[in-house]
């Protein structure tokens, strides 16, 4: 009994333990969940065992869709809607909600190819001169809730559809407000399996981390504000959840114009998407090739924990 302890207490096997145990947690959190093969490299996985701790420590009830009532600072921007409004379907006028830039925008990239478009106001920190310059008003209001971390003006046009996903960093809540949508139930999100519809002028709240898809089944493009709001939580996680906030999250910026910054972990991406773009390539010609080939490298990292250690 002693050696299989002295074996499984060994550092890089408490780490995958570790990581097993939080990412099953994350898995079978929610009523829908992604398929078993894509949740293993999914960036939740990685992620699952800050996120476990956040799950634990949270202030908020663990359910898709919360109460915008609860999170009363936001209540200025949905009284200021229409401030919003006029902001963003002017920068429509001027086909400035756009894709990126390049291959630089990580975490909504995949959303591009379904007509997904976005134009950041505000980003962990970061600054981004093209929106104090084209969204004065909607800047200033959301410079003002410091709780408001990141924000951005997304639309998703007639058609349009995000497929099932989770966002990796569950230190945040997603707020959305409508501001020109077709106000139909034919253009809804769902989070677990629970169905909402937008609606001019009107927020909804919702936990990001569930796994959620949009789709717009309508004749009219989606306008909306999108907002991650941080998370409240409790005891010593708070200053985590912070460095995590101020630090990675920080780390994700993008810009929305050429010339504005982009944060490291989108540098790395773009100096990487070539190798990416190679393995979707393979995956296009020969699928059974490409999940071997990713199946072999997942069970060689396995291995690598599994190995004794010296």
């Amino acid at each position: 009994m002693q050696p299989v302890l002295v074996y499984l207490l060994q550092p890089p096997r408490v780490v995958l333990l570790l990581l097993v145990l939080s990412a099953s947690y994350v898995h079978f959190r929610g009523r829908v969940r992604l398929k078993f093969a894509r949740q293993i490299t999914d960036h939740s996985t990685f992620t699952a065992p800050i996120n476990a701790l956040l799950y634990l420590f949270s202030r908020t009830p663990n359910r898709p869709f919360l109460d915008p009532a609860d999170f009363p600072e936001m209540k200025v921007i949905t009284d200021n809607w229409e401030v919003f409004r006029e902001e963003g379907l002017r920068l429509i006028d001027e086909a400035k909600i756009t894709t990126s830039t390049g291959d630089n925008d990580i975490g909504f990239h995949t959303f591009f190819k379904r007509g997904w478009r976005r134009f950041y106001l505000k980003w962990y920190d970061n600054s981004l001169p093209s929106a104090q310059s084209l969204c004065p008003r909607s800047t200033a209001i959301l410079n003002a809730i410091p709780r408001v971390h990141g924000a951005m003006f997304a639309t998703l046009p007639p058609g349009g559809k995000l497929g099932k996903h989770r966002d990796p960093f569950a230190g945040s809540l997603r707020y959305h407000l409508g501001l020109r949508t077709p106000n139909d139930d034919a253009c809804w999100i769902e989070v677990d399996g629970v169905r909402k519809s937008w609606r001019d002028g009107q927020a909804m709240v919702f936990d990001e981390t569930y796994v959620h898809e949009a789709f717009n089944g309508t004749d009219t493009t989606r306008l909306i504000l999108f907002c991650d709001v941080e998370r409240p939580v409790a005891g010593l996680i708070a200053p985590l959840n912070h460095w995590m906030i101020h630090h990675v999250m920080k780390a994700t910026a993008t810009q929305n114009e050429a010339g504005e910054h982009v944060g490291a972990i989108n540098r790395l991406y773009s100096r990487l998407s070539g190798i990416i773009a190679s393995g979707k390539g393979l995956k296009a010609r020969n699928r059974t090739l490409y999940y071997v080939v990713k199946n072999v490298l997942i069970v060689g990292v396995i291995g690598l924990f599994l190995a004794p250690w010296p």
